[in-house]
Formats: structure tokens, sequence, C-alpha cells
């Protein structure tokens, strides 16, 4: 005989009780869940030699990891694909093959780990010189249809100069693939940018290819230099500046800035200046706290799970340009250390 069972009677005074224990049981993971940090993992200079649709092994690692890490946002800050070779130019349909490349090996994996991916233009994906100008429409192409769902600010130049926001953190995509000052109408629009916007976030994130200030060995001159910029970057209160193209990673800090030079993950790590090893092939993950507080931290290769301690760092990297000061040594109390490895 099957067992019957009465209808329950629900009361007030029997809602009321379950919701208390639902609430113990869950109010501090509830809390936890709200206090968790914005995380945020940045790939850098992922090509190969001039021509080349080949990815290395430590690329597909680092997206491995990157999955793994289950980040609220991934940023490219360029060099994609191997392109710019002068002689003979890339033809079309060799530009496709690189970015058709870039996508089994990167877009699609991160996709359809539901990563958003936010990119911006490196000298070998969409140089704005003259003689790049496919290379340049190919990149539009490229990355228009795909279009990370995010929540944009501004997107009318995507995906080259745009603006989005992860919960309090504004970030800005610049578009920087030429050495020496950024143009005109970039800083004016920045600028603007910031007035708005940055003050309605807790934190304010700037990532582009060229860097502010030179790292790395071989990189001595390449980079923006620019003052201006500089000043639109302090006036806007932002916190943190990443960059790629120097293939070294280096966590710096100058005048109320965080500048953060990229690791590569393809061809032709560097030294930092003042050095003489190469530097490790890295992601940086960074955590963003509620309270303010940002966590910039390295993992190298092969698992891309072990952290590069700052100690094996210089103390500062100093050109005739400016001094970036090593950031644990400049903010005793920046947060740095192992971030979790995993969510």
């Amino acid at each position: 005989m099957k067992p019957s069972f009465a209808p329950a009677t629900v009361t007030a005074r029997g809602l009321a009780i379950v919701g208390l224990l639902l609430f113990t049981l869950c109010g501090p993971l509830t809390a936890q869940l709200a206090a968790a940090p914005t995380r945020v993992v940045v790939v850098s200079d992922l090509n190969e030699s001039y021509g080349s649709t080949r990815y290395s092994h430590q690329v597909d690692e680092a997206v491995r990891q990157t999955i793994a890490l289950a980040p609220d946002v991934v940023i490219s800050t360029g060099d994609m694909v191997a392109g710019q070779r002068l002689s003979p130019p890339l033809a079309k349909d060799e530009v496709q093959a690189k970015w058709q490349a870039f996508d089994r090996h990167v877009t699609t994996p991160l996709a359809q780990a539901g990563l958003p991916f936010a990119v911006t233009p490196g000298n070998h994906d969409a140089s704005n010189g003259a003689r790049f100008a496919l290379e340049r429409e190919l990149y539009r192409a490229q990355w228009l249809p795909r279009k990370p769902a995010l929540d944009f600010i501004d997107a009318t130049d995507y995906p080259f100069n745009y603006a989005f926001r992860v919960r309090d953190t504004l970030f800005v995509s610049l578009d920087a693939t030429h050495v020496g000052h950024l143009s005109a109408q970039s800083k004016r629009w920045l600028a603007q940018l910031l007035a708005q916007q940055g003050p309605k976030y807790r934190h304010r994130v700037v990532f582009s290819h060229i860097p502010l200030w030179p790292f790395a060995v071989g990189r001595e001159r390449d980079y923006l230099g620019d003052h201006e910029l500089e000043a639109i970057l302090q006036r806007g209160n932002v916190g943190v500046v990443l960059s790629g193209h120097h293939h070294a990673y280096y966590p710096g800090y100058k005048d109320g800035v965080r500048f953060v030079s990229q690791a590569c993950l393809g061809a032709a790590p560097r030294p930092l200046l003042g050095t003489k090893h190469l530097s490790y092939r890295a992601i940086t993950v960074l955590e963003l706290e509620d309270d303010g507080q940002v966590r910039i931290e390295a993992y190298h290769g092969p698992r891309f799970a072990q952290p590069i301690l700052r100690a094996t760092l210089p103390e500062k990297i100093t050109t005739h340009g400016a001094t970036l000061h090593r950031d644990d040594l400049a903010l005793p109390g920046a947060m740095v250390g192992r971030s979790p490895p995993v969510r």
C-alpha cells in the first residue's frame, strides 16, 4: 500500500520560522558574495613572429587557467595576431587566417566559458600607420560582431577607444598603437569621459598597448612619454594603467598611478630595464575591492598558477623619462600577495 500524506497547513508563524532559518543559513553566504571583489584577468602579446598563424601551448594553458579563475572580465592589451609585416605586406586572406587561428585558441574558448573579452589594438593588430590600413579595417571587422556583453558607457569607437563598467569599476580602452604622444582626439575624449563618468566609480582602470613609460630592454624608446596624458590620468583619479608591448611584467607606481606592464604569452619575452634575465610568460590578475583596494598579481607559466614574487623584480625602473617604483614599496598599504588561484 502506498503511504498517504496529509497536506501541510502553512501558517504565518511557520513561514516566519522558515524565513529566519533561511536568513541564518544563507545570510553569511550572501554577504560573502556581495563582498567578492571584481576580478580581471589580463593577457597580452600572444602572437608569434611576423606572419605566423601559430599559437604556442603556453597560450592554450594560459586560456585554460583564465577560465579556471572565472574572472568578471578578460582584457587583452594588444598584439593578438602577428600582423604589421612590411615586406611583403599581408594580404586580406592572410590577415583573416590569423584572426581565425586566434579565435580557435582564445576567443572561442573564452566565449564558451561565458567570459566577456575586452580587447584593445596593438601595433601588430591594427597599427594606425597608413601602410596598415587594411589590417586596421580587418581588426574592426573582427571585433564588431564579437562585442562582449558588457555594460558600455561609450562604445561609439569600439573596438578602439571605448569604455564600460563592471560593478563599481570604470574600464577604458585607449587606441595607442604608435610610440610618441597619444592623438589629441583620444586625449580630449578621455578627459571628457573621466570628468563626466569618473566620479561615479570607486575604481578607474585604463588599458592600452603602448605604455606611457618604458619597462623593458630593447624597448627603451617604444613608449608614449605623453605628459599631457599623464595629467589627464591624474586629474581623472585613474588608479591603474595596464599596457602591453614590452613583454615583461612590472607593477610600477608613479605620482598616484599604478602603471602595470604585462608579460607576453607569445614570442620574445624581454628583460626588465636594469636586469639581464628574460621575464616570465604570465597573466596578470586584478582584484578590485569594495573598500577601494586593488590587488595585482602576475602568475607565470607553464601552468600560470605560481605568482611572480615582487622580491624578484627591481625596486625601481629609471629612465630619462620617468622613475617607476615597485608598487609594494611605494604603497606600503597596497594589497599585494597571492590572490586565490580559483574561485
